[in-house]
């Protein structure tokens, strides 16, 4: 549970808390699948929101890294995010990415996000231009006071200075982050500076029991979950309501195993090999990602069957 922070009234408290924990769990970071001819498949997105939520999944993080959102038009993203949203039919929470190189996009797909039904919407820093933290402020500001909705940070491979970063969460509707980093410390640092309450998703799958053992996060949000999803949503589960570690631990162990050979290649497109193995091809990745031939799926379904974990081709 979230400590009690100075300044808010016992109900605003609860209200908030209440908040949180009905977001509290474990997110896939939407793959986007393609046909043969390089469109959005989006019969598959109703099969891929259909499986991770009968896995445990809390809900999905759409048009992100794992997505290919910046390999997207403006124009697929927002089909892509329809298409997941009235797959979902409200059972999940739906989180749109709308990080894009001008802020006039982001905040454009910020405006489709809350008329398209999403309940968060959550950007990366700014892309090529502007990597300054003053633009980095004005960028989320532009975005989080286009809505109502509930704005996520998504710390990218970035570090947090706590100070500086609690400033943030000052911007109108800023309510969350997703920290894809290591060092939780800082997270933990973090949470001190803010006045109010805030939303904490982990995006390191390979370290979400030490994540959420630290105490100050609500979940994660990853690509393995589209994998994985009931190891992860057991892992949430025995952490955070059990405070069952143990139990946690071999399913971590488990996870990190497939990561391992996801990585091996440096490719994302190994990535969606995987979930051609268990039996929801989502074809493969955009470029400048370079496809696995079918001489080289052979020879990693071959690794994946050595291995004995994902089951093959069962959904």
């Amino acid at each position: 549970m979230l400590p009690a922070e100075g300044g808010l009234s016992t109900v605003a408290m609860k209200r908030r808390k209440m908040d949180f924990k009905a977001m509290q769990g474990e997110y896939a970071a939407l793959f986007t699948p393609f046909t043969k001819d390089n469109r959005i498949n989006t019969e598959m997105v109703g099969r891929l929101v259909e499986y991770q939520l009968a896995g445990g999944i809390r809900g999905f993080f759409v048009g992100g890294s794992t997505g290919e959102g910046m390999l997207l038009t403006l124009e697929e993203r927002k089909r892509l995010l329809e298409a997941a949203i009235k797959a979902n039919r409200g059972r999940g929470k739906v989180i749109a990415h709308v990080g894009a190189v001008r802020t006039e996009d982001s905040v454009e797909l910020a405006r489709h996000a809350a008329d398209a039904g999403s309940d968060w919407v959550s950007s990366v820093p700014p892309i090529y231009f502007a990597q300054s933290f003053e633009g980095t402020v004005y960028h989320y500001s532009q975005i989080a006071q286009a809505t109502d909705l509930p704005f996520m940070v998504y710390a990218f491979n970035t570090n947090v200075e706590p100070e500086r970063d609690a400033c943030l969460f000052k911007i109108k509707n800023l309510r969350g982050m997703k920290f894809t980093n290591s060092n939780y410390y800082s997270i933990q640092q973090l949470r001190r500076w803010l006045d109010e309450p805030a939303l904490f998703l982990n995006g390191k799958d390979e370290l979400m029991v030490a994540a959420l053992s630290m105490g100050c996060f609500h979940g994660g949000i990853g690509t393995t979950q589209n994998i994985m999803p009931r190891h992860f949503a057991e892992i949430c589960r025995s952490v955070l309501e059990e405070n069952d570690v143990a139990t946690a631990q071999p399913l971590q162990y488990e996870v990190n195993a497939v990561i391992a050979l996801m990585l091996k290649y440096g490719n994302m497109s190994y990535a969606k090999a995987m979930m051609r193995f268990i039996g929801l091809d989502c074809g493969f990745c955009r470029g400048p990602f370079p496809p696995v031939s079918e001489e080289q799926y052979a020879r990693f379904a071959d690794e994946l069957r050595e291995q004995g974990i994902l089951e093959e081709g069962n959904n």
